[in-house]
């Protein structure tokens, strides 16, 4: 595979040794747009194939955020391009399954905001390591009339648990590094100077390990509650299509684009 370096390109994507490493190239919001996911949808089926890559880092340009996730203003953009909202969306739980049943550990790194899809993707990959400051993580969609659309409400529900999970979504939280390792959301917590050599330290040593018995684990770990995320999944999807086109929705997005706190259930 060859390494994308472009500035210009929405992802880049580097290998050294036996690590790749994809960044979003959106500073310093690094949103993850049509483009991003299309490159990341070629990068990852190619990093499937690739065996000689043992770990993959997955970060952010820049020292601000990790993503904010999606474009909301591309959504219609998208919608004609790929025939549907649904199409879109169903790109991205496509990307996200793929990198969750890779036969290589996937780790993300987490700093400034993580949201949304910023949070979503983290969530399938294996690893998850943190800034111990700055970190604002979480699922917020409530706040746009809408729910996560990922598989994030499912992943997020296997990682932390049923309760932590509502509360984090329902209330649209916003946690930082520290809170998101003492409830298991992620692995580890670094000082942001640290934190990217840390990822690639981890890669490394997670890469010298014995490859068949790496896939073999991943493949035995991974798939013991894939059935209940696919389930998950599947419910959330029907939430996700059950407001679009409502007022609450509408109200969500506009307020968002305006800068100001949603009032919905106005009806």
């Amino acid at each position: 595979m060859s390494d994308i370096t472009d500035t210009n390109s929405p992802l880049r994507f580097e290998r050294q040794d036996r690590v790749a490493t994809i960044t979003i190239n959106d500073a310093p919001m690094n949103r993850m747009t049509l483009e991003f996911m299309d490159c990341l949808e070629e990068v990852v089926d190619e990093l499937a194939q690739d065996t000689g890559v043992g770990a993959v880092v997955i970060t952010a340009d820049g020292d601000k955020n990790f993503s904010v996730g999606m474009d909301l203003k591309q959504l219609p953009e998208g919608a004609k391009r790929k025939g549907s909202v649904e199409a879109v969306f169903d790109q991205r739980l496509r990307v996200l399954d793929q990198i969750e049943t890779l036969d290589k550990p996937v780790i993300a790194v987490l700093f400034g905001y993580c949201l949304g899809g910023g949070l979503e993707l983290p969530l399938a990959c294996h690893f998850r390591l943190a800034a111990e400051e700055g970190a604002k993580i979480g699922l917020p969609e409530m706040d746009l009339g809408s729910v996560p659309a990922w598989g994030g409400s499912a992943r997020l529900t296997r990682t932390v648990g049923r309760d932590r999970a509502l509360d984090l979504v329902l209330r649209a939280k916003k946690i930082d590094g520290p809170e998101a390792l003492r409830i298991g959301l992620v692995n580890e917590v670094w000082p942001n100077d640290q934190l990217q050599r840390a990822a690639q330290d981890l890669a490394r040593e997670l890469a010298a390990m014995p490859r068949t018995a790496v896939a073999g684990i991943l493949r035995a770990i991974v798939n013991t509650d894939r059935a209940s995320v696919a389930q998950g999944i599947a419910d959330e999807r029907e939430a996700v299509m059950a407001t679009m086109g409502t007022k609450d929705q509408a109200e969500g997005m506009k307020a968002f684009l305006e800068k100001r706190k949603p009032v919905f259930n106005q009806d």
